[in-house]
């Protein structure tokens, strides 16, 4: 399980392709995994939306 997953955001890879929808867990303090569907997480943040 995982401490938290962020769902719905919107994921860059940071060499210029364009951004896509994905969830992003987080365990112990590091990315564990990314894309849909990653299972359970004690705390799940609904992120669709936001803008930086």
């Amino acid at each position: 399980m995982h401490d938290l997953i962020l769902r719905g955001g919107t994921l860059h890879d940071g060499f210029g392709s364009p951004g896509r929808t994905a969830d992003v867990a987080v365990a112990v303090g590091r990315v564990t995994a990314t894309g849909r569907d990653l299972g359970r997480a004690a705390r799940v943040v609904d992120v669709r939306g936001g803008r930086a």
